[in-house]
């Protein structure tokens, strides 16, 4: 690969190359080593590694009897299937890798230019170099002692960025498991509406072939009992979907707020980082503590109840309807009367 300094020192070169090498799950700089998935998007080993162990809890060791694992790429959800070695079976992206070094080797003698870092609004000559944690703002040194943060406590910029960065880098893991969540859940739905269906057609079919013996009486009968499938399948689906679209609402809101934060994430200054980043960060805090959707309950998809028994003469038919529970009840209670008599 040849290398042109003159390229690489323009501040837009340097800033889109940075957003190039940014790990997706840790949002830092690769470090190696860099492994490379099938689907060629680029990972830090330890956080491949965290997201593997995390979807195969049960994988031990490379040396173990288990066959292997898989686990979605972050980039693009594409599964990874790995073999017994683990991630340690991927290969290095040793280009990436080089990349970094070049990168960081400009970078530590690449001089700051005056306008990259923010100034005091108040002390145009003056950097803004501390913060104000009586105030929650960052400032500068002359604030501190001539200016309006005179009596405030104030603490090194760096420290507070650091911090708030973590804890935004922490929110942001915490929306990303949230999302796959609530897309599993999405998953589960539309199964269950699937089955739904499934068994409401199997439903139509079983009562369509025990109708047809009878079809001149039962004619009537049977249309009725199919509005009463075609009603409960529609109200379930309808159930079903009103509940999709709700998680998938929150999904997209969820999502969105994510991108905001992963483009917070981007900002390399730490004053102008936190100028933003405490809102922000309480934005997806609360939106973290949403109202929890409603679910399902277990075998909700189940169209059982749609049964009915053809064993009858044709005036009895007449008078048929679906099975419950409580006309066995009743059944049952008035055999044991006679019993008693």
């Amino acid at each position: 690969m040849d290398y042109q300094p003159g390229i690489i020192r323009d501040g837009n070169a340097m800033e889109n190359l940075e957003r190039q090498l940014i790990c997706p799950i840790c949002l830092e700089m690769f470090t190696k080593p860099v492994v490379i998935l099938p689907c060629q998007h680029n990972l830090c080993r330890k956080c491949a590694n965290d997201i593997f162990q995390a979807a195969n809890p049960y994988w031990q060791s490379r040396g173990s009897v288990i066959s292997g694992g898989r686990f979605r790429c972050p980039s693009c959800r594409h599964e990874v299937l790995l073999d017994r070695h683990g991630v340690y079976g991927l290969q290095r992206n040793l280009l990436v890798e080089n990349i970094i070094d070049i990168y960081k080797q400009e970078c530590s003698s690449r001089p700051l230019q005056k306008g990259e870092h923010p100034m005091c609004k108040e002390h145009e000559d003056e950097r803004i170099n501390i913060y104000c944690v009586t105030c929650e703002v960052p400032t500068c040194s002359m604030c501190k002692v001539f200016g309006a943060h005179k009596d405030c406590e104030v603490a090194p910029l760096q420290s507070v960025f650091q911090g708030q960065k973590s804890e935004l880098n922490n929110c942001i893991s915490m929306l990303v498991a949230g999302n796959d969540r609530i897309q599993t859940i999405i998953s589960q739905l539309e199964d269950s509406q699937r089955s739904t269906e499934e068994n409401s057609q199997a439903a139509e079919r079983e009562l369509c072939e025990r109708f047809s013996a009878l079809q001149a009486v039962l004619e009537e009968k049977k249309s009725e009992l199919l509005r009463r499938i075609a009603k409960e399948r529609e109200d379930k689906t309808g159930f079903v979907q009103a509940l999709v679209c709700k998680y998938k609402e929150q999904l997209e809101k969820s999502s969105r707020l994510v991108e905001t934060a992963i483009q917070a994430m981007e900002e390399t200054g730490g004053a102008a980082f936190l100028m933003n980043a405490k809102q922000l960060i309480k934005t997806i805090v609360e939106a973290s503590k949403g109202g929890h959707l409603e679910k399902i309950e277990q075998g909700f998809e189940n169209m059982d109840g749609f049964s009915v028994n053809l064993d009858h003469i044709a005036d009895a038919v007449r008078a048929l309807d679906f099975e419950t529970d409580e006309e066995e009840d009743e059944f049952f209670e008035g055999e044991e009367g006679e019993t008693e008599e």
